[in-house]
């Protein structure tokens, strides 16, 4: 399995550069490469909008926790 691995990658490596280019001068950039980038960016903020949320929400539980009783095992097991 690992020769076949090494083979392969033996083989594409160098056609990377190659597919990469676009076979043209490499001074502009296309539209769907500049929409493809503003999706992931989109991603990105609607990713980390409700972790920030949950984020804030845990520093503040942290900073301002007050004890708290639990309700069934503050006082010990009720006798019947």
């Amino acid at each position: 399995m690992k020769t076949i691995v090494k083979a392969l990658l033996a083989v594409l490596l160098p056609v990377v550069p190659a597919l990469a280019s676009g076979g043209k001068d490499g001074g502009e950039v296309s539209f769907l490469v500049v929409l493809f980038f503003a999706f992931g960016a989109l991603i990105l903020v609607f990713q980390m909008v409700p972790g920030l949320i949950l984020f804030t929400t845990m520093i503040k539980e942290l900073l301002t926790r007050a004890p708290k009783r639990h309700l069934g095992m503050a006082k010990g097991p009720e006798k019947p």
